[in-house]
């Protein structure tokens, strides 16, 4: 697929802030049509390539089009290919929903009756119309977060941005973000998603960019990524935590790769190049005189790959600053 068929085409993305180098070669092409997932912690550099590709930060190095527009130098003509809906809700909180959405459609220059009547499609579309009148600061953090959407829906674009959607959202309120999301793509929308939670990735992605430390690090469809670390998973856990670096020893031995340790819990998680193999490990433990607790076999999850293309879970980042304070 050309760049001038992607919704996003982005090449050796490079945003730096003094010494410190948030985004290091990023390279991204998003299909029109799908929801492509940016998968990593705080401080990865999600938000920073987002604001990018939004026209919020400027290009350190790299280049990047949207529909074949050049972001760099056509800006205006980004802002009218694409909605952002940030971590954060931009609305005025001493407003009512109505009157938000309304002064949004305003500023895009929608006449007065157009402004209101789109402003009541959406908040009908996103379940707020009974809410309508009531002011921003007595909703709920979901509440917000839909009206936010529905707000960077007003100019109708093409490509929607969603940074981190459900961040600090009850499960009940993730549940129905997510339903959205899946009906704006359902309608045609494309959609970049930025996210750190493995699940909204494997539920909502049709392909993921994992990205750890301002570099990506792997890409694929959730089912590609987790076959990459083996098409099974056995997970160990022994009888004594302390003859976890033992039994470690054993596997990597025996498939030639070290498995990954949780020795708090006496546990191991070993990548399988097939199930079959799983037996070869729980027979070497035994001869090896070391209890287990309990092994199970399953696919690998999204979170146990990012842990063995990284080094580490989702959650943690060893980077200085997050993509909050850089963006």
């Amino acid at each position: 697929m050309t760049t001038t068929e992607l919704a996003v085409s982005a090449e050796g993305l490079v945003k730096r802030f003094g010494t410190f180098t948030a985004v290091d070669g990023v390279d991204l092409a998003v299909r029109p049509g799908e929801v492509f997932g940016v998968l990593g912690p705080n401080g990865a550099g999600k938000t920073t390539t987002l604001s990018m590709l939004a026209t919020l930060l400027p290009i350190d190095g790299g280049r990047a089009s949207i529909f074949g527009v050049d972001v760099a130098s056509s800006p205006h003509q980004i802002r009218q290919l694409v909605g952002v809906t940030g971590q954060y809700a931009s609305v005025d909180e001493n407003l009512t929903a109505t009157e938000n959405l309304v002064l949004f459609g305003r500023l895009l220059g929608h006449s007065g009756p157009r402004a209101r009547a789109t402003a009541g499609d959406l908040l009908e579309r996103f379940g707020l119309q009974e809410a309508a009148t009531r002011q921003i600061k007595n909703f709920s953090g979901g509440m917000r977060r839909r009206l936010d959407l529905a707000a960077s829906l007003i100019a109708q674009p093409p490509l929607i941005f969603l940074d981190e959607p459900t961040t600090g959202l009850d499960p009940r309120t993730r549940g129905q973000m997510w339903s959205t999301i899946r009906e704006l793509v359902a309608g045609g929308s494309t959609i970049l998603l930025t996210t750190q939670y493995l699940d909204e990735a494997d539920q909502l992605a049709d392909r993921i960019a994992v990205i750890d430390r301002g570099r990506k690090v792997a890409e694929g469809t959730p089912e590609e990524l987790k076959t990459s670390v083996g098409d099974s998973t056995l997970h160990v856990r022994l009888s004594d935590k302390e003859q976890t670096a033992a039994a470690a020893r054993i596997v990597e031995r025996l498939l030639g790769e070290a498995p990954v340790l949780t020795p708090e819990a006496g546990g191991l998680t070993i990548a399988l190049p097939d199930a079959d193999r799983a037996a070869d490990v729980l027979i070497g433990l035994r001869q090896a005189s070391l209890s287990i607790a309990t092994a199970t076999v399953r696919q690998p999850t999204l979170d146990e790959v990012f842990m063995a293309l990284t080094g580490h879970g989702a959650e943690q980042s060893d980077s200085p600053e997050t993509d909050e304070e850089v963006a």
